[in-house]
């Protein structure tokens, strides 16, 4: 054997060994799927509602962690929080919200959202609402959900 045909059979041999050591788990590393969720609430907003008995309410989850499901929210302002999903331009309620591991959860106009029922009272333009985001993993997080004008666009603050 030559010295070039051993020195590329050596070559080889790592390459295999690192490759199968790259597909094995020796345990010193977990994948975002088996860590703990790591979530931060962002945009959070009410537009005023024009109704004095329901309201909904938007925001993103950030999720840099493992995968957590949002299961119930809850508020001062009604004790009636729902989740809905927009399919085909209806409204859908749900029960849970998934929120991928290394992914985002959007409630956006248009699409996932909150619905506030039965309102203690109608909240106005500057208010801030009290929420809680009950997650399976996570449990609960507060967040203030200040109330925009009814004509409010994140995209443009305005």
């Amino acid at each position: 054997m030559s010295r070039r045909t051993g020195l590329l059979a050596v070559c080889s041999l790592v390459l295999a060994a690192g490759t199968l050591a790259g597909c094995g788990s020796d345990g010193s590393s977990s994948s975002a799927a088996a860590s703990a969720p790591e979530l931060k609430v962002t945009g959070a907003y009410m537009p005023a509602p024009s109704m004095d008995t329901m309201a909904a309410g938007f925001f993103t989850v950030t999720n840099s962690g493992g995968a957590d499901t949002l299961t119930s929210v809850t508020s001062d302002l009604s004790d009636d929080v729902t989740m809905h999903a927009t399919v085909d331009g209806a409204m859908e309620e749900r029960t849970s919200f998934a929120i991928p591991a290394e992914g985002t959860l959007d409630l956006a106009s248009g699409g996932n959202h909150l619905m506030f029922a039965k309102l203690t009272h109608k909240p106005g333009q500057g208010e801030k609402v009290s929420v809680e985001l009950h997650f399976a993993k996570s449990g609960t997080v507060r967040i203030s959900m200040p109330v925009k004008p009814a004509t409010y666009n994140p995209k443009t603050g305005r």
